[in-house]
């Protein structure tokens, strides 16, 4: 029989809710409360919320429960607020990645008032609920920790600094994957994505991660292929770009990526592909194989049509006939 200290151990749950497009905004309100008591549960209890903002309640959420951490991704098109009212006694660390807007938090008996803008996370030891406030259509993720194992680190200071630091961007795509995943998790995944988590935020705190900690490794594999994303048709995309942004070796980046059975460099050219693939079955396509070539960072069309063939079995030309009805093909 599983104790009620196993299943508390091994507790998680995730819910997405999106109340923007609600014409019912107070619904919307109602149920974000439905799933949050549902998936999360009471050990997280909810801030008293403002009138103002229950009745305009216009909110993407994603939010997920690993054991005793929470993580919250909002993206509002409204602004967030909580009543002005005695909150109890909290005894968490919170952490706050905003990436647009603002959100600020009230006064505290250690910190005054503080404002997290976009491009900014901010870290601290939470012993009371304190009120905060969001500007309409911010973007923000807000995770939820245990105290015990990261007070010590902390104290009683706040850790405010880039959002795009590499210990924050490790989080972050940690914090992702746990969201998305969390629900499919056995016992040994749920202990494996509590612990990353927790890792992940003592890094943040100290400015610096343990690279040699294989359990990172799957949080800065991850990270890469974020930043490689956004980095495709950049010349200088490189594992070695990679592992200088993320502040690790390139051997400590090839040995994250290994545990997955791709190296960094087949990851970049796989997505490089696939990008090209979309583009020869958009509609407005009009680009030739050269233009594509140079756009994706492939030395010229014969290199690219070789990696295509190679990847998809056709060359482009022969992937875009199959895929128009029409008839039509780019041009060399």
């Amino acid at each position: 029989m599983t104790s009620a200290g196993q299943q508390a151990d091994e507790s998680r749950g995730a819910f997405f809710l999106d109340t923007t497009a609600r014409r019912a905004a107070r619904q919307g309100f109602d149920a974000f409360l439905d799933a949050w008591e549902t998936q999360i549960g009471d050990d997280f209890p909810l801030p008293a919320f403002s009138p103002a903002m229950a009745g305009d309640y216009r909110v993407r959420t994603r939010a997920a429960r690993v054991r005793d951490v929470a993580i919250v991704h909002a993206h509002s098109e409204s602004a967030m607020r909580t009543a002005d009212v005695p909150h109890g006694v909290e005894d968490r660390v919170r952490m706050y990645v905003v990436r647009r807007g603002s959100w600020t938090l009230g006064g505290s008996r250690d910190h005054g008032e503080q404002t997290v803008s976009a491009g900014q996370f901010l870290l601290r030891h939470v012993g009371r609920s304190t009120p905060f406030e969001t500007v309409p259509h911010t973007a923000a993720m807000v995770t939820v920790l245990p105290a015990p194992p990261l007070v010590p680190l902390l104290g009683k200071r706040m850790v405010i600094g880039a959002a795009d630091a590499a210990e924050v961007r490790l989080l972050v795509a940690h914090a992702k994957m746990v969201n998305t995943t969390v629900n499919d998790l056995g016992p040994a995944g749920v202990r494996a994505a509590h612990s990353t988590l927790i890792e992940l935020t003592k890094a943040v705190a100290g400015g610096r991660f343990d690279d040699a900690e294989p359990l990172l490794a799957p949080a800065l594999a991850q990270a890469a292929k974020d930043l490689a994303q956004r980095r495709l048709a950049d010349p200088e995309l490189s594992p070695a770009m990679l592992a200088r942004e993320l502040h690790v070796s390139v051997r400590t980046l090839h040995r994250a990526f290994a545990a997955g059975g791709e190296s960094v460099a087949a990851y970049i050219r796989h997505r490089r592909l696939e990008e090209a693939r979309l583009a020869l079955t958009s509609p407005s396509n009009g680009v030739s194989i050269t233009e594509l070539a140079a756009h994706w960072q492939f030395a010229d069309s014969s290199h690219l049509t070789r990696a295509f063939k190679a990847h998809y079995g056709q060359t482009p030309t022969e992937y875009a006939r199959s895929t128009d009805p029409a008839g039509r093909h780019p041009r060399s």
